[in-house]
């Protein structure tokens, strides 16, 4: 089997022409070529008059012989090497044996966002019947309650965009694409899942895959069904409060249960800790506890639409509207001249700015998108990097309250019932309050109130911010369009904790403890959570064997 890379196409090639291609790289005839599969298809957008399709493909000839030819007559040469199986291999085979033990103690995952249920399924499909304790509801109940938040204004604390089935990218673009290295090809084995659970097939080699939110509340549905019917269990409206910890002979702690909000003890010896990046209670616990945690940067801002029209036009000039490119994204980053980072965030095509906040009296933004990305607005997290020691104290929970501090600003400034500050770009760059709404209607619900975002967002952030539009206009043209809508604030943009783990993936001072994804700092989004929650499970199920 051939790898190809980097074999491009107009935009509007038919298959013959992908398939002579193909041949054309491999000076092959077209009878050698006995089939092949995208592995991977993008776009390069660089020049706008200029569009093409970038393949990866996976070759097989009919001739093995030719094939070995070929390969050492590539060696060297960039755009042909040999391709290896893209297969998941599980590191435990005897699960269900461990599984059946008189004292065996099944592993519990603490979160049903994507890294729990990821180590979950892997979990369960090993045989190790895992137990999931979320402390939201599932997933459809959880809907209901979002929705009831943002056209109503009635927040649950426990079943938010943040807590519940899903997890905080359930209400996302459903973006499945990430910059992680993944020799292993844990990320592939979450997309087959995901294909296995619903999603289009396309995800399996689109460059920039997404499902939308609608999709993935099936897609979760979906997964539970396997994981119970393989042995598996979840328990929602279940939050963990505490740890019950034991030591050693050595005096090392290792983790005897896990603690309820009902007064329950779990016994338990792996414990994954799955929690997202908005557990602050559970964050607190563990510091109380003695868990080894540190402060990490994050970032801040506001969210920012345009109308997905100017996006489409700025990216694909003549191509814009194009079936085969659908909404045009955009990634946009700058450094101020103190090394400062500037950056759009979670950029959603043809979506909305939704409600996001997890406690009463805040108001936090986030973006979402269906799979047809057809709203009128696009919108993207518009931040500035924030580091401990310099722009809030270097302890453990000082990130957590600097957030709380700007979204209950934030809140103040909206003007209560969690309607949203909202400001036009040429407001903001004039340093003056908006009073009215432009020509970009923004999407928040429950609603906006014009204002200035300079008064619920740090000077520094704030002028970082003008100074960043005024470089992104150059490189995005409209960028800067005077009624383009900024809406405030953005601060979940990642965890502001991180809790070390060994080589063996366990927490540094708790032996059986297992932090993993965003809430631990090792993730951003849904496939590098979900890939953190394989390589976690992994680590689990190799010391429960170990141990066996």
């Amino acid at each position: 089997m051939l790898r190809l890379t980097e074999l491009k196409l107009p935009l509007d090639h038919s298959p013959q022409a992908l398939t002579e291609a193909i041949c054309k790289r491999l000076g092959i005839a077209p009878h050698a070529l006995e089939r092949y599969e995208v592995t991977r298809r993008g776009y390069d957008a660089r020049k706008r008059g200029q569009i093409s399709f970038v393949y990866t493909l996976e070759c097989y000839l009919k001739d093995p012989a030719l094939e070995a030819q070929l390969l050492e007559k590539a060696k060297g040469q960039k755009g042909v090497s040999l391709a290896t199986p893209r297969l998941y291999h599980f590191v435990l085979k005897n699960g269900a044996q461990l599984a059946s033990h008189p004292a065996f103690l099944r592993p519990v995952i603490i979160g049903a966002g994507p890294c729990g249920v990821m180590a979950g399924l892997i979990l369960a499909q090993m045989g190790l019947r895992p137990l999931i304790l979320e402390r939201g509801k599932v997933v459809r109940e959880r809907t209901a309650d979002t929705f009831a938040f943002w056209r109503q204004s009635i927040l649950n604390p426990q079943s938010n965009v943040q807590f519940g089935e899903g997890g905080a990218g359930t209400f996302s673009d459903g973006k499945l694409h990430s910059q992680i290295s993944d020799p292993h090809h844990y990320g592939y084995k979450v997309l087959q899942e995901f294909v296995k659970a619903g999603a289009p097939e396309e995800i399996l080699y689109l460059s920039k895959p997404h499902i939308g939110t609608f999709r993935l509340v099936s897609m979760v549905e979906h997964i539970r069904t396997e994981i119970e019917a393989l042995g598996g269990e979840y328990r929602f409206n279940t939050q963990v409060t505490g740890l019950r910890l034991g030591k050693t002979a050595e005096g090392q702690h290792h983790i005897e249960a896990v603690c309820t909000q009902e007064g329950e003890e779990i016994a338990a010896s792996h414990v994954i800790l799955a929690i997202g990046h908005s557990a602050r209670d559970t964050f607190a616990m563990l510091h109380q506890q003695g868990v080894v945690m540190h402060a990490k940067p994050f970032s801040i801002g506001v969210r920012i639409e345009h109308p997905q029209s100017l996006i489409d036009q700025a990216r694909f000039g003549a191509y814009a509207g194009h079936s085969a490119l659908g909404a045009a994204d955009y990634k946009l980053a700058w450094h101020t001249d103190d090394e400062r980072g500037v950056y759009s965030f979670c950029m959603c095509p043809g979506g909305s700015v939704v409600a996001a906040t997890s406690e009463p009296g805040q108001v936090v933004t986030n973006g979402m998108s269906q799979y047809s990305r057809a709203e009128r607005n696009a919108n993207a997290g518009l931040v500035v990097g924030v580091t401990p020691g310099k722009d809030f104290p270097n302890q453990v929970l000082a990130g957590v309250d600097f957030q709380r501090k700007w979204e209950k600003l934030a809140y103040e400034v909206g003007g209560g019932q969690y309607f949203a500050p909202a400001q036009r770009v040429e407001d903001f760059l004039a340093h003056r309050a908006s009073t009215h709404i432009g020509e970009v209607i923004p999407s928040y619900k429950p609603g906006v109130t014009p204002a200035d975002l300079r008064a619920c967002l740090p000077a520094f952030v704030s002028n970082a911010l003008q100074d960043g539009i005024a470089v992104f206009e150059r490189k995005l043209p409209g960028f800067s369009k005077k009624d383009a809508m900024m809406t405030g604030v953005e601060t979940r943009t990642s965890s502001p904790v991180r809790i070390p783990r060994n080589e063996k993936g366990q927490s540094l001072g708790v032996k059986g403890l297992y932090p993993a994804g965003e809430g631990a700092g090792y993730a951003g989004g849904i496939l590098s959570a979900a890939v953190d929650g394989i390589r976690v499970a992994e680590w689990l199920a190799q010391d429960m064997s170990d141990q066996a």
